[in-house]
């Protein structure tokens, strides 16, 4: 019998993410998961192959994919914002250094049946041919403002009040109408639906000031994506764990969750028993302590051809707000190719995503799907999106909420820190994530 601080089940991101915090904190950690491969949920499939066969596509790959080897494909492909959260944590943990990123070529937003670029600079708001005339001097204004704005000092304020004015007002305070606030909203301060909209406008300033910040390092962009997937990040937790003494186990089944007095006490896998304090664990590994919360549909989509309208960008991100489709939340289209190394030469990978809202998924997003056209081949993943039942302080464990429909990080983020804050009872701190070598290591010397 082995004793651990904490045993966490699977090898998904967030999983990953915290084993190696709580490791960098001298807790013992073991990690089991049933899988012989890590990332769980957002684990990247490779070769090709393996994906025609997870999803029961009938046929082997058409030889015109390339060799199915090159393929890294996400089963949910999420971005990073360049000045975004989770860049703060690869490189506060020293995880960065396993990765390799590449910037996203484009940025756009779905209108009218038509893809156009985001104005995203003051320049870019004179040119774009989503704002009218008056429209273009209003929003270059309202980005101005945004750019000079500090919460601590009223002075940048211009007679707003951060705390009471609603994001709808602050579109209004500048002459700005519903058509400029949707693609404000939904495109730079990436918010999902119109709930926003009546909420404390210092959330979107904050989340717009964000995007304008990270588009100002690259120009084409301001989303990052890993060369070979986003399987790359897990694997750079686990090692960054392993250093500080993490133990991992892959393709080992979980046979029994010990429980005493209501409490966590140990689990067993293939005859061997290990005891814990804690537990963490995706939703998979727990599913009598989540409830379902939503349906999220993924389609993803192998392309021999760029999207059109979006000057023959390799990689992309396409918002369509929900408001063009009559829809409570929106359809986001991301696409990643050879240049990324996952995909073979001239092949792209075009994911489509929405929270589910009929039932009827795959009508509700046909219009993302024709834009996309030709399709080669196209896998359909509909999963259900849960959160955990309980807050784990009675059990002592702690289960991570599934990956929700946005097309980036932030949200993940959110649940890493409120499960560090459950698991250990104090605040998450990037301070206190920097990454000190072992004394034992190579790198103390």
């Amino acid at each position: 019998m082995q004793e651990y601080d904490i045993i966490v089940l699977g090898t998904g991101l967030k999983e990953c993410i915290i084993s190696a915090l709580l490791s960098m904190h001298g807790k013992r950690v073991l990690h089991i998961d049933k899988n012989p491969y890590y990332g769980g949920e957002i684990a990247s499939i490779t070769p090709l192959e393996q994906l025609y066969k997870r999803f029961k596509c009938p046929g082997p790959p058409s030889p015109s994919m390339g060799r199915g080897k090159d393929w890294n494909v996400d089963l949910i492909p999420k971005f990073f914002l360049v000045n975004g959260p989770m860049i703060q944590l690869l490189v506060h943990t020293g995880v960065m250094r396993y990765l390799d990123f590449k910037v996203i070529e484009g940025s756009y937003v779905y209108k009218a049946g038509k893809v156009h670029t985001v104005p995203a600079t003051e320049e870019d708001a004179l040119h774009s041919d989503l704002l009218g005339m008056f429209d273009k001097r209003r929003f270059r204004k309202l980005l101005h403002f945004i750019h000079n704005f500090e919460g601590s000092d009223p002075q940048t304020h211009q007679d707003i009040d951060p705390q009471e004015t609603t994001t709808r007002d602050l579109f209004r305070h500048f002459d700005l109408g519903p058509e400029v606030m949707e693609v404000a909203v939904h495109a730079m301060a990436l918010q999902h639906s119109e709930d926003s909209l009546d909420q404390p406008c210092m959330e979107s300033i904050k989340r717009i000031r964000l995007y304008l910040e990270s588009m100002a390092r690259f120009k084409s962009s301001p989303y990052l994506y890993p060369v070979n997937g986003l399987g790359e990040l897990p694997q750079g937790f686990a090692r960054l764990s392993a250093e500080h003494g993490g133990t991992y186990m892959v393709n080992r089944v979980v046979d029994e969750i010990v429980m005493e007095n209501g409490k966590v006490a140990a689990v067993k896998s293939q005859g061997d028993l290990f005891r814990c304090k804690q537990l963490i664990c995706g939703a998979s590994y727990m599913p009598h302590r989540v409830k379902r919360v939503g349906r999220v549909i993924r389609v993803i989509c192998i392309l021999n051809h760029p999207i059109k309208h979006t000057h023959e960008a390799s990689s992309c991100l396409i918002i369509i707000p929900q408001a063009q489709l009559n829809r409570k939340s929106d359809v986001s289209i991301s696409m990643v190719s050879c240049t990324h190394h996952v995909a073979s030469e001239g092949m792209y990978i075009a994911t489509v995503i929405t929270t589910i809202e009929t039932s009827n998924p795959e009508r509700e997003v046909q219009p993302a799907l024709e834009l996309l056209q030709p399709i080669l081949q196209k896998f359909v993943s509909i999963r259900n999106l849960v959160v955990p039942s309980e807050d784990g302080a009675k059990s002592q464990i702690f289960v991570s909420r599934s990956y929700d429909a946005t097309t980036h990080f932030e949200m993940e983020l959110e649940d890493i820190k409120n499960m560090y804050h459950r698991i250990t009872g104090t605040e998450f701190c990037f301070a206190e994530t920097r990454r000190e070598p072992p004394e034992d290591s190579e790198e103390s010397g």
